[in-house]
């Protein structure tokens, strides 16, 4: 296969890339300045082909390298957006814009696929590239709305991957290593909105008003039945109540009060008996106390599940990266990267080590949160090597 690995000046590029996106992290779907940031740099490399795709997000980029003989279609995606929260991790390359930081490290996957596509220029300029790399990098997974976005945009008829890999840092495992799970490796998740509706008044007149925080807080409690008596404890599941909206001043019953929730389970039978048991539980529950409600579901996220077949081309990949690999339980956090699998499209997502030798571990989400960077070396060798491992080697 050739030793495709970063070069130490292109991992100086990389470096400076992840650093100038961390300190200028966007939003999903406002990913303007990222997406320009992407399109400047795939310019610059050899080989390398941006092509024409509108989503209705209106960020993220899709390019192409295609090989100089035959092999696969190989897709690779990063994930480009950040999220609302403040930094409070100090580095000179510290979050510019307040209320928003890479607190998931989108910016250490977004760099380390650039890695990857100089890495992969490399291999075509030399005869080593066979097949094509697909390089997307979706906007919006906060929240889950990117890859949605780009598969109903028509991504899979401009592009046709016989297999598609992901990434993902992951802070509890050690700089230098790569999980290689067969099987779930995330939940599947339903998220959900629920309104009760009442009748408001004055407070000091209960029994001429229906009051929905009391209906709210009787639901919140019965929800959590769900976990512990209507599946299985065998079965990884659970289900958050995270917003109750509504309220007055102190002597006024309001009308309605918004809940916000999500069930999350390893087994996406779970997860279906669990949404099913809360659309009788909130209808009832609304009912006893002469509430009206409603639930607004948002689309059911299907677990990440690597497959058997793509674990061997993994297993290379991570030996030619030069990563150690490691294996590692399934967490209960969700990744649209598994609606890709629900194209038919044989899919594989990696964990990253990211936390140095030493160092404290900052767990996703939290505003002390960063990465090892020297990890993107293994990011961006285990990206380029998914593409350039063949099944029979």
């Amino acid at each position: 296969m050739g030793n495709y690995r970063l070069t130490e000046e292109e991992y100086g590029r990389v470096l400076s890339i992840k650093r100038d996106l961390h300190m200028h992290p966007e939003l999903s779907g406002r990913e303007k300045r990222t997406t320009e940031t992407i399109c400047r740099i795939l310019k610059e490399i050899p080989g390398t082909e941006i092509l024409p795709f509108e989503n209705r997000l209106g960020t993220g980029v899709l390019a192409r390298i295609r090989g100089t003989g035959e092999g696969p279609e190989t897709a690779l995606r990063a994930d480009i957006d950040a999220l609302p929260q403040n930094e409070e991790y100090e580095s000179e390359w510290k979050s510019r814009t307040d209320g928003v930081m890479h607190a998931c490290g989108h910016d250490f996957h977004t760099a380390s696929l650039l890695g990857a596509a100089m890495i992969l220029g490399r291999a075509k300029a030399d005869g080593f590239l066979k097949g094509t790399a697909d390089l997307i990098f979706q906007p919006a997974e906060e929240g889950t709305r990117g890859a949605r976005a780009f598969l109903d945009a028509g991504l899979f008829n401009l592009i046709h991957p016989d297999r598609i890999f992901g990434i993902h840092n992951w802070p509890s495992v050690p700089s230098g290593r790569v999980v290689v799970h067969e099987g779930v490796l995330m939940a599947a998740k339903r998220n959900a909105k629920v309104r009760l509706r009442g009748a408001g008044g004055h407070g000091s007149m209960p029994h001429l008003n229906v009051d929905p925080i009391v209906c709210a807080g009787a639901l919140i409690q019965s929800l959590q039945t769900i976990v512990s008596r209507n599946t299985s404890p065998l079965d990884s599941l659970v289900l958050s109540v995270n917003s109750i909206q509504g309220g007055s001043p102190v002597n006024l019953v309001v009308e309605s009060v918004e809940l916000m929730m999500t069930i999350r389970s390893l087994s996406e039978e779970a997860l279906d008996r669990a949404a099913g048991r809360t659309e009788t539980i909130v209808a009832r529950t609304a009912e006893a106390y002469e509430c009206g409600s409603e639930i607004i579901w948002e689309e059911k996220i299907p677990a990440v599940r690597n497959l058997p077949e793509m674990c061997g081309i993994a297993m290379k990949a991570a030996d030619y990266a030069g990563a150690a690999v490691t294996d590692a339980p399934p967490s209960l956090a969700s990744e649209d990267f598994a609606l890709y699998r629900t194209a038919g499209i044989p899919s594989f997502f990696y964990w990253v080590g990211s936390t140095a030798e030493g160092d404290t571990v900052e767990e996703l989400h939290r505003p002390r949160f960063h990465t090892d960077d020297s990890a993107m070396r293994t990011a961006a060798g285990l990206y380029a090597a998914s593409v350039l491992a063949q099944e029979g080697d």
